[in-house]
């Protein structure tokens, strides 16, 4: 993919993860993504009883937990605003409101700093 307008025929979660990568932001994936530039997928299971090296074990423990850490947080929202999804907006519109909702998913729960 060169563009995002190329990316717009992907579905719409790798489409976002596309246009991220294209950022320059970090992004990580299942493996159902497959292999692309800026996007980090976990290693797969080598077939058989073969089991993966310690280097590949050691790469995909952090992004296993990280992964967990953003579903976790999604599904909290997704689960607490349940217009989601329904949301007809841009991608960048939809980030401004994910923002405002996280923020006061926060404050709910009592996950802000308190402020001196």
């Amino acid at each position: 993919m060169s563009s995002p307008a190329a990316s717009a025929t992907l579905p719409l979660p790798a489409h976002r993860c596309w246009v991220a990568a294209a950022r320059g932001l970090p992004t990580l994936a299942d493996g159902g993504y497959g292999v692309r530039i800026g996007i980090h997928t976990p290693i797969e299971q080598p077939e058989g009883n073969q089991i993966l090296r310690p280097d590949d074990r050691t790469y995909n423990r952090p992004m296993r937990a990280l992964r967990c850490l953003g579903g976790r947080g999604f599904a909290l929202l997704k689960g607490r605003w349940r217009t989601f999804p329904h949301i007809t907006v841009s991608l960048s519109r939809f980030g401004d409101i994910a923002r405002a909702a996280l923020v006061l998913t926060h404050f709910e729960h009592n996950y802000l700093p308190a402020i001196h």
